[in-house]
């Protein structure tokens, strides 16, 4: 029978256990960022959590959380799919969903609810203005303001200057 030993120092010992718990820090931090949902890689907006966007109180609050002023009820409510194979518009549109901290190709196929609101309070207004809010699981994923005009903006929640 061969019996080895190794002899290790009391620093030595402590500079492997501290070399082992940043490699499980660093395993868990990468872990939970891969698990978490798919945010885009640069964001110039932030996404503002709702607080149960599933109710008509919330949506309201969500929009306001931006500076938004909005009618007591949605003047449009719909279901929308989101498409698995996606147009050049759908793309176009998923870009400001991206700019803001969404990103609408991770629900390729759902169902998503649509709520369109009219905005009381843009600035400068010359004609009438909407808020959309798009939303999953009652959860905001994504939406918009926008212009009726026929050449109108469109833009994400972020209150313009």
């Amino acid at each position: 029978m061969v019996i080895m030993t190794a002899k290790l120092s009391k620093s030595k010992l402590i500079a492997i256990a501290l070399l082992l718990v940043i490699v499980i820090v660093i395993a868990v931090i990468c872990l939970s960022h891969a698990s978490s949902p798919a945010e885009p890689e640069t964001q110039t907006e932030t996404a503002v959590p709702a607080q149960n966007a599933g109710t008509n109180e919330g949506r309201i609050a969500f929009l306001s959380a931006f500076g938004w002023e909005v009618t007591d009820q949605p003047v449009q409510t719909q279901q929308v799919r989101v498409p698995t194979d996606p147009s050049e518009v759908f793309l176009r549109y998923n870009e400001l969903q991206r700019s803001q901290g969404y990103d609408l190709s991770t629900l390729a196929g759902k169902t998503l609810n649509r709520f369109v609101y009219e905005v009381l309070n843009y600035p400068d207004a010359d004609g009438t203005y909407y808020a959309t809010v798009l939303v999953y699981q009652d959860e905001v994923v994504g939406g918009d303001i926008c212009s009726s005009a026929k050449s109108g903006v469109m833009h994400g929640f972020k209150l313009p200057d």
